[in-house]
């Protein structure tokens, strides 16, 4: 690449020199050669500018590569283990699954005797506390209904 830019600079210098061999004798020679290392400057800026954009490119490339193999191998790695704790885990259910259907079948008649000794104390309580929350119920609409009358008309 730089190769190829110092070629064509060499190319336009003599272009350059063979049309304007003629008028470079009236010129000044100062501001000519001052304005070739311009040329020439911001040619090489250019060029140092483009090479480190270039090369921070290649650095980022080459840290998501990086960070992608990384992942690849921790997965490759993980894989296997994850694989291994589910057949585990699978194992462990079926093992675990008729100690917890017999517990459930010692529990049901605990359960059914409790919910049958239960329901009618909780049906009784909401029989005795309906009328109380009735008349609550009543007082505090009373209470909004005088503090609605209260308030100034808006």
């Amino acid at each position: 690449m730089k190769f190829s830019l110092v070629a064509a600079l060499v190319v336009v210098l003599a272009v350059a020199h063979g049309t304007e061999a003629v008028s470079l004798v009236k010129r000044d020679v100062k501001s000519e050669v001052d304005r070739i290392a311009q040329v020439i400057n911001d040619m090489s800026a250019s060029i140092t500018t483009a090479t480190q954009d270039l090369v921070e490119k290649v650095k980022a490339l080459e840290v998501t590569n990086t960070a992608q193999t990384y992942v690849e191998d921790s997965r490759a790695k993980i894989l296997p283990l994850v694989e291994k704790v589910q057949a585990e885990a699978a194992k462990l259910q079926e093992q675990v699954k008729p100690f917890i259907t017999n517990i459930e079948e010692q529990m049901k008649p605990v359960t059914d005797n409790f919910n049958a000794q239960v329901k009618p104390l909780t049906d009784n309580f909401q029989g005795q506390v309906k009328p109380l929350t009735d008349l609550v119920e009543k007082f505090f609409q009373q209470v909004m209904d005088q503090t609605k009358a209260l308030l100034p008309p808006q």
